[in-house]
């Protein structure tokens, strides 16, 4: 398995002296059992506050959970060295919605510092001054659209354009667990479609484990087979997106905003025959 949570809570820090098993408060996660393998591709769907990011957060060990039992990538995180913990890392990518690449860093820096985390610090240091494999980032940055900009400055570059190049460094990286939080949300549907279906491709090529949360409905049940809907910080469901019922996800999506094109496929879901990678 890459990863299995069993009995997991997470609670806010305003709420850090709640019984994170006792007390509904606590927020966060709640009692989340989860098991995924190697390989599989899932989105994690549901309303805003439904505890996506924090899930994503959990699996990168970038934050740690209140109760229960994690394992991502055969280890516990939480029981290794900080050395260790920082090598289960270099196995782990992660695209955050809002890239925090630095303005003034030229994107072939930003992009080949995906492998960070993977070389001595003597090449990281290098790596600063002269990039030292610019023909491995341009590939990468060809495959989404992004080759013209690999020396411009992460300032000048626009919202979809940054999430662009944090979805190169994570490529970049070649992780077995990949991890993306709304990665194509600033993106124009004929991007977005083509870089959900470039993730898609490097988690089947690679055998790698792909979990992304999404707010645009359509494409979690067209890119992804398995689809995990979260709401108030509990699972509701966990099965095929081909056997999800329009009355699940609308039943999901309850008294919430619903955007449009998410109201929209889960008023035709099973009317319409979607695609499949």
């Amino acid at each position: 398995m890459s990863v299995n949570l069993h009995g997991l809570w997470v609670r806010y820090p305003a709420d850090s002296k709640l019984d994170p098993v006792k007390d509904e408060r606590a927020g966060g996660l709640k009692n989340i059992q989860l098991s995924i393998a190697r390989g599989e591709r899932v989105a994690v769907i549901g309303p805003s506050g439904a505890g996506k990011s924090t899930l994503l957060r959990l699996l990168a060990t970038a934050q740690q959970p209140s109760a229960g039992k994690l394992d991502v990538l055969h280890s516990n995180p939480w029981t290794l060295s900080a050395g260790a913990r920082k090598r289960l890392r270099a196995r782990i990518g992660l695209i955050q919605q809002s890239p925090p690449l630095p303005p003034r860093q030229r994107v072939v820096t930003a992009v080949s510092a995906g492998r960070t985390g993977q070389w001595p610090q003597w090449k990281c240091l290098l790596n600063l001054v002269y990039p030292l494999d610019i023909p491995g980032v341009a590939h990468t940055l060809e495959q989404l659209d992004l080759t013209e900009k690999i020396f411009a400055r992460c300032e000048a570059l626009s919202g979809g354009q940054l999430q662009r190049a944090a979805i190169a460094r994570a490529l970049y990286q070649a992780p077995e667990l990949l991890l993306a939080d709304e990665p194509v949300s600033a993106m124009d549907p004929v991007l977005a479609e083509h870089t959900l279906a470039l993730l898609s491709g490097f988690s089947q090529e690679r055998n790698s484990t792909l979990i992304v949360s999404l707010h645009n409905l359509e494409m979690a049940l067209r890119y992804f087979p398995r689809v995990i809907g979260l709401r108030d910080g509990e699972v509701m469901f966990d099965k095929a997106a081909s056997a999800l019922s329009s009355e699940e996800l609308q039943q999901l999506y309850a008294n919430s905003q619903l955007h449009p094109s998410t109201a929209a496929a889960a008023d035709r879901h099973h009317a319409i025959q979607i695609p499949r990678c």
